[in-house]
């Protein structure tokens, strides 16, 4: 449920960016859902959380959304399927790896489920271009480093937010919001988008509704189980995305994401065991 509502999430949000700055719309989802969580907290009277809960789930939200301003711009400077393949892979990996030594070795069949899991997020994500198209959308090592580095801050997020899942998760994901807008809007007083500030909110508000509902979930898989099976079948959301984009763009997906998606549901089946 929770990479259904991230692919819903970025669906909307990458939609959206079409039609306004795509800074603007992921801030004015998170300052909406902000705002949302703190009246259900405060309004339910929700007790609040140990103090390291809050600041992990703070540096998450900040750094996560620094994170997300990296991305974009690692996009804008070249090819896409490149950069955003190796974001996603990192997104799964970094947590992995934490939990890996943090949790112990997994069984054979998890092992399996994770190594499937990770394969089947490249061939989803990476969509390589040919021909004349490749030279012309060649990817800068800068754009591929920015990627990294957002990859890296992306699954830095889901190791914080593990951590912070032993408070209140609706308290817990205010704190979150409430850091990632600070950070949005130092990224925009910094770089300050050109394209004119209207037509976002909307996309912007249901964006962040289905991105702060992926965190909840998230955060409470994390609750269940290992890291590192929670990371990564949540960070399957890209398919999710792309079959969005079929439905209601009619954008057919390739051969190698097809065969992304199968691997994907092998790979959910053996960590299901």
């Amino acid at each position: 449920m929770s990479a259904a509502t991230w692919g819903g999430s970025d669906f909307v949000g990458g939609f959206g960016s079409r039609r306004a700055p795509a800074l603007l719309v992921v801030a004015s989802g998170h300052l909406v859902s902000l705002l949302i969580l703190l009246a259900i907290c405060l309004g339910a009277h929700l007790a609040l959380p140990a103090n390291h809960d809050l600041l992990f789930a703070a540096l998450g939200g900040f750094e996560g959304a620094l994170a997300l301003a990296l991305f974009y711009r690692a996009l804008a400077m070249g090819a896409m399927g490149l950069t955003a393949a190796l974001t996603g892979l990192l997104t799964a990996l970094v947590p992995v790896l934490f939990s890996l030594f943090h949790d112990g070795l997994p069984n054979r069949l998890t092992a399996a489920g994770l190594a499937i899991g990770l394969a089947a997020i490249w061939l989803i994500t990476h969509s390589p271009s040919n021909g004349s198209l490749q030279k012309q959308t060649a990817t800068p090592p800068a754009a591929l480093l920015l990627g990294a580095l957002a990859g890296l801050g992306f699954g830095t997020q889901l190791i914080l937010f593990k951590l912070a899942a032993a408070g209140n998760i609706l308290w817990v994901m205010t704190s979150a919001r409430g850091a990632g807008v600070s950070a949005m809007i130092m990224v925009i007083l910094v770089m300050p988008p050109v394209r004119p500030w209207h037509g976002f909110w909307l996309f912007g508000i249901l964006a962040g509704s289905l991105d702060t509902l992926g965190n909840l979930l998230y955060i409470q898989t994390t609750r269940l189980g290992r890291l590192d099976v929670a990371a990564l079948v949540c960070s399957l959301y890209p398919a999710g995305t792309i079959l969005l984009a079929a439905l209601v763009l009619r954008e057919c997906p390739t051969r190698r994401q097809f065969a992304g998606m199968a691997l994907a549901l092998a790979a959910v089946a053996l960590l299901s065991f």
